[in-house]
C-alpha cells in the first residue's frame, strides 16, 4: 500500500479499498503535421501512471482480495473514469481499479 504525495507538499493521498491514484501522462502538444494545439483543443490522455494503491477490494468473508496494480504501473483507462483531484498543482485521478482497461507493459 502506497501514497499518493509530492516532496514538498504535506498533503497526502492515501486511496481507500479497491481505489488507486492515477497521475495522467502529458498530452501531446502538437499534432503530427506540426499544428501546436492550445490546451483547450488537447483532449485529455486515458492513459496514466499509478502512483497509489489501496488495500484492496473487501470480499463477502470479510477478507481483502489484493491489488492486481502496483505503483508504477501505466494503465489504460475509460475516458468517464475517476475523480480528478489536484494537489500541489499537480492532477492525479482518484478511480476504482475496475475503470482500469489494460497495464501496458
Amino acid at each position: 500500500m502506497a501514497t499518493a504525495t509530492k516532496k514538498q507538499s504535506k498533503i497526502r493521498l492515501q486511496p481507500m479499498g479497491e481505489r488507486i491514484v492515477v497521475k495522467r501522462v502529458e498530452s501531446e502538444e502538437t499534432t503530427a503535421g506540426g499544428i501546436v494545439l492550445p490546451d483547450s483543443a488537447r483532449e485529455k490522455p486515458a492513459r496514466g501512471t499509478v502512483v497509489a494503491v489501496g488495500s484492496g477490494r473487501l470480499l463477502d468473508d470479510g477478507s481483502r482480495a489484493e491489488s492486481q496494480l502496483s505503483n508504477g504501473d501505466v494503465v489504460l483507462f475509460s475516458s468517464y473514469a475517476g475523480e480528478q483531484v489536484e494537489i500541489d498543482d499537480v492532477e492525479y485521478l482518484l478511480m476504482r481499479e475496475d475503470d482500469v482497461l489494460a497495464v501496458i507493459g
